[in-house]
């Protein structure tokens, strides 16, 4: 019984050492961009191909990232490598919103929590809010379910952001960390 133990535990870590090992070297190769000519997308026929700038140019310098594209977007930001447009309007007042929320405080998975800032760095709170979630306590419930086939977080996360298969960017908070004072969920 110990013995059988002992080898699942040790089947588990190379497993877990594998596929981080894995994930390595995917990341790695997605940072090998392919020439626009090459992508499958673009025809590589058209003269218009020649104003376009290739991505390996424009994205290798900057912060490698995970998942999509291979670019930590937040980290640019951050960085002040990169500088979007925060608006279309010029009325459009935006707001950044530097507030965690604690979702998933009964699983028995690591705490999921929600960084406002890095989303509202992008997007207006209007884009989530209230059609997609609630503004309220309590009135959310989240399903890794509708995440997975695409909606609640999964409307952008797998589509234009990192990837749902990297659970530990948003399972983050270890159940034994000592929780905020005040989370409002």
């Amino acid at each position: 019984m110990k013995i059988s133990r002992t080898l699942s535990c040790s089947l588990r870590l190379l497993a877990a050492v594998l596929l981080c090992a894995n994930t390595v070297i995917a990341a790695e190769e997605e940072r090998q961009w392919r020439p626009l000519a090459k992508d499958g997308i673009h025809d590589p026929k058209s003269p218009a191909l020649r104003v376009l700038q290739e991505p390996g140019n424009a994205l290798s310098r900057l912060p490698p990232g995970s998942g999509g594209n291979a670019v930590d977007w937040v980290e640019a930001l951050d960085k002040n490598l990169i500088n979007p447009r925060t608006n279309i309007f010029p009325e459009t007042k935006v707001r950044v919103l530097d507030t965690d929320v604690l979702f998933n405080l009964k699983g028995g998975q690591p705490i999921v929590r929600f960084p406002h800032r890095a989303h509202t760095l992008w997007l207006d709170c209007s884009n989530c809010h209230e059609h997609l979630f609630k503004s309220v306590a309590g009135a959310n419930k989240l399903s890794k379910l509708l995440i997975l086939q695409g909606e609640q977080c999964g409307l952008c996360h797998g589509a234009v952001s990192f990837p749902l298969t990297e659970c530990k960017r948003c399972h983050s908070v270890p159940r034994n960390a000592p929780l905020p004072a005040r989370s409002p969920y």
